[in-house]
């Protein structure tokens, strides 16, 4: 109990000091000296019969408080004035810090209950509750055993325990003097109410938590922070409408199932079975995965391989035909050749062996020898160069370097084309008057065909005429 001093009253008597020491409190109901008094003889009466101070707060409802006593309330304190009136109940509210006294122009309330003729006197009726709103409170709670059933198994009852501590504060007081008549207010019932609404919410939750949220019974507690968000949601809101507390936190510290019990185990043989049966299968689901990539890189090499065969004997064919391109152009010269010496051959058809008019044409005869010779040569100079290029190879140590490019002329005659010709084999066909200045001629290079006369490089073989032959013997 608090401890009350008197203050001396100017007019005579004494006044109250209206205050609460207690430590740790959530409602607590002043007393004035004369109650205190009349409950300790209720008290020492009743104590022989086993009765405790439980429900003493109850026995007096009435205190006799003088106008103008002195009132502290601290901080974090409310002081509630009740006035029990014919018409009603009367409130006044007094929220700390406040050091004063009590006066009509600090309790409205007053006015409609002391008279100006009283003068402060003498003392008017009213309950005094001081209310704890900044402390904190705390319940420990614990849900025996109920029944939880795993959606997938309904035919086994597991029967599980939850424990743990609630904390809570008062905020609103007006809201909680709504819910409770202070008169009789007892914090152990208080909390024992609590901790049926608890064990009622607690046990609706964590029942439907493995169909409503997916948690196998068997992992219930690995699960804990998880549950344990969703009945603190659940519980907060549903305390606050009951009981006008503010609930800081819900912590459960266990989920316990009866390891013990039939229901238990048969689910753990069950979903011990389930396990391994998964495990099982999920191995083999590994395997055939590790199978599959496996074929699948082996084809991919394969194919890779093959790839790259193809590739090498590519490379090796182009290698071959690159080095046997010689032989082929050699092929094709001589082929030109043989046609240019086919051609010669059917200029000098015009040429009589024999008599012609009874004579002899030795020009004709001369002309087809040139050709003729000519043509061999070219023929010999290409099989020579061809030769030499297949007996060096290219790039080789020790290999001489190609010879220079020839220039090589085409000859128009009788409308086709011969050659071509080297520049030695031109001045001998021009020696022998089968080239001419106005015998057209070509080379790669040229835009056309030209007069010989008319090209830079072949003018010098026509500035020196030869002598006529000498006249036959």
């Amino acid at each position: 109990m608090a401890l009350f001093g008197k203050t001396s009253n100017p007019e005579g008597g004494f006044m109250d000091v209206i205050r609460c020491d207690q430590p740790e409190y959530l409602i607590w109901k002043w007393r004035s000296d004369v109650a205190q008094a009349i409950d300790e003889v209720i008290y020492e009466t009743g104590k022989e019969a086993g009765h405790t101070r439980e429900g003493v707060n109850a026995t007096v409802k009435e205190n006799a408080i003088r106008y103008g006593s002195s009132l502290r309330v601290k901080e974090g304190e409310v002081a509630v004035f009740v006035y029990p009136q014919k018409d009603g109940t009367l409130q006044d509210f007094i929220e700390g810090p406040y050091d004063g006294t009590i006066k009509t122009a600090n309790f409205p309330v007053l006015t409609r209950i002391v008279g100006v003729a009283f003068g402060g006197a003498s003392p008017f009726q009213a309950e005094i509750y001081f209310i704890n709103t900044a402390g904190i409170n705390q319940i420990p709670f614990g849900v025996p055993y109920f029944d939880v059933f795993d959606p997938r198994f309904l035919d086994f009852a597991v029967p599980v325990a939850v424990r743990g501590k609630l904390t809570f504060k008062l905020v609103d007081y007006k809201a909680f003097i709504k819910l409770h008549r202070l008169i009789n207010f007892n914090l152990e019932d208080f909390k024992k109410q609590i901790k049926s609404a608890i064990a009622k919410y607690v046990k609706g939750v964590v029942t439907n938590i493995p169909s409503e949220h997916g948690i196998p019974v068997l992992q219930l507690e690995r699960k804990i922070l998880d549950i344990n968000k969703i009945v603190e949601d659940y519980i907060k809101s549903r305390l606050t409408e009951e009981f006008g507390v503010v609930v800081s936190s819900v912590d459960i510290e266990a989920i316990e199932a009866a390891q013990d019990s039939e229901g238990y185990q048969k689910l753990m043989s069950v979903t011990r079975d389930i396990a391994a049966q998964t495990t099982q299968a999920q191995a083999n689901v590994n395997i055939k995965n590790m199978e599959d990539t496996q074929r699948i890189n082996a084809e991919n090499m394969e194919e890779t391989l093959r790839i790259q065969r193809e590739e090498a004997q590519r490379a090796q064919k182009l290698q071959t035909e690159g080095a046997n391109f010689s032989v082929h152009q050699l092929n094709q010269q001589t082929d030109v050749a043989k046609t240019a010496a086919e051609s010669l051959g059917k200029m000098g058809q015009g040429a009589n062996l024999g008599t012609v008019g009874g004579g002899f044409n030795p020009g004709a005869m001369m002309a087809g020898m040139a050709m003729g010779g000519m043509a061999g040569q070219q023929m010999a100079g290409m099989m020579g160069n061809m030769m030499q290029g297949l007996n060096q190879t290219p790039g080789m140590p020790g290999s001489m370097p190609p010879p220079p490019p020839l220039a090589q002329y085409n000859v128009a005659v009788n409308g086709q084309t011969t050659g071509p010709f080297t520049m030695e084999q031109l001045a001998q066909m021009a020696q022998t008057g089968q080239l001419t200045d106005k015998t057209m001629v070509w080379k790669g290079g040229m835009t056309g065909w030209a007069a010989a006369g008319t090209v830079q490089e072949l003018a010098p073989l026509f500035t020196q005429v030869p002598p006529p032959p000498p006249p036959p013997v």
